[in-house]
């Protein structure tokens, strides 16, 4: 996308930020998440109808898709957060835990590739992989 950091974040700045971030996922803490986000970011979901996934734009539309991933889980957490950063990209790697409406347990391995502008996400780019049952 030709996004350019501009922010004086020094890398270990940027792990603590996404630190941050995968703590506020945990306690879905919707405005703490958004406010790491730009006005114009972007949500590539892991799962949809096109090769990306579904995919969210803008703070209302990313705020409508993280609150429906907090109503299906109400218990969802993202454990063990690891997270590496060069220039304006990074990547999380995380296991998320929690259970659906039917009451059946998940554990998914995943990451999220994000890009960075101006100090904040630009793009959430979310993989991952699911056990079988």
């Amino acid at each position: 996308m030709g996004y350019t950091t501009a922010s004086s974040r020094t890398p270990s700045e940027w792990l603590a930020f996404l630190d941050g971030f995968a703590d506020a996922w945990s306690r879905h803490d919707t405005d703490a998440i958004l406010s790491m986000m730009t006005p114009d970011c972007v949500f590539e979901t892991s799962r949809g109808p096109d090769v990306k996934g579904t995919v969210y734009t803008g703070q209302d539309q990313v705020r409508s898709a993280i609150e429906d991933v907090f109503a299906t889980f109400p218990d969802a957490r993202w454990n063990r957060p690891e997270h590496f950063v060069a220039g304006d990209r990074g990547v999380s790697e995380w296991v998320f835990t929690g259970t659906g409406k039917d009451g059946a347990a998940v554990e998914v391995q995943g990451c999220d590739v994000f890009t960075f502008r101006n100090g904040l996400i630009a793009v959430k780019n979310s993989y991952r992989k699911q056990r079988m049952a």
